[in-house]
């Protein structure tokens, strides 16, 4: 749903590209920084101290949303630069699964959600990426189909953590809403597959 409003964010970027490019910054670099901001969220979640919640949840946010700027930077630097590559893509596809993961673990880790709807939430997460990995694999193109694409999910979940700086239950809430959303976007995509291919083979 956000694709388009990203490609618009990332058009935007080309100064603080070309200051990445400067500083020596291939997008592989860029992609390895954003994946240890994710850990750094990830850590913040996992480790939070009740006493001390405000804090570990500004922090799990901060870095997050730095991650979430690295993960559009990479590929304008990649585009700008003419350093795009097959491997490029497919290692910062990885990284962000790697990501995902570590930060759903994290929160759960942390005692801030029910520990089964942060497995379904996370479970749907790895799962949109992964029925649009094989749908193209296919020849079927899935860009902005569902509703909870990456950044739509670091959004809702950044939202819901901002939350929980003031109602900590909220994170929780939260992550219930992923997990439907995910999990419904899961059954759109396959729908959407099993739409194009039934055409295709009806050609």
């Amino acid at each position: 749903m956000l694709t388009k409003l990203k490609k618009k964010i990332q058009e935007m970027l080309g100064a603080e590209a070309n200051i990445a490019h400067k500083l020596g910054l291939t997008p592989n670099r860029i992609s390895i920084i954003g994946f240890i901001l994710s850990l750094a969220s990830a850590v913040s979640y996992a480790t939070i101290v009740p006493s001390r919640a405000v804090l570990f949840l500004v922090l799990a946010v901060g870095f997050m949303l730095a991650s979430g700027f690295c993960d559009a930077m990479d590929g304008i630097v990649a585009r700008m630069f003419n350093q795009a590559s097959t491997f490029g893509a497919f290692f910062d596809s990885v990284l962000d699964r790697y990501a995902d993961v570590a930060i759903y673990a994290g929160i759960i880790i942390g005692g801030l959600c029910d520990p089964i709807w942060g497995l379904a939430a996370l479970a749907g997460s790895v799962l949109v990426s992964y029925t649009r990995a094989r749908a193209e694999g296919v020849g079927v193109k899935m860009e902005s189909v569902g509703f909870a694409e990456r950044a739509e999910r670091m959004l809702i979940l950044g939202v819901f953590t901002i939350g929980a700086i003031f109602y900590l239950p909220a994170l929780n809430y939260g992550i219930i809403v992923l997990a439907v959303l995910t999990n419904f976007t899961v059954i759109q995509r396959a729908y959407h597959v099993f739409k194009t291919l039934k055409i295709k083979n009806n050609v």
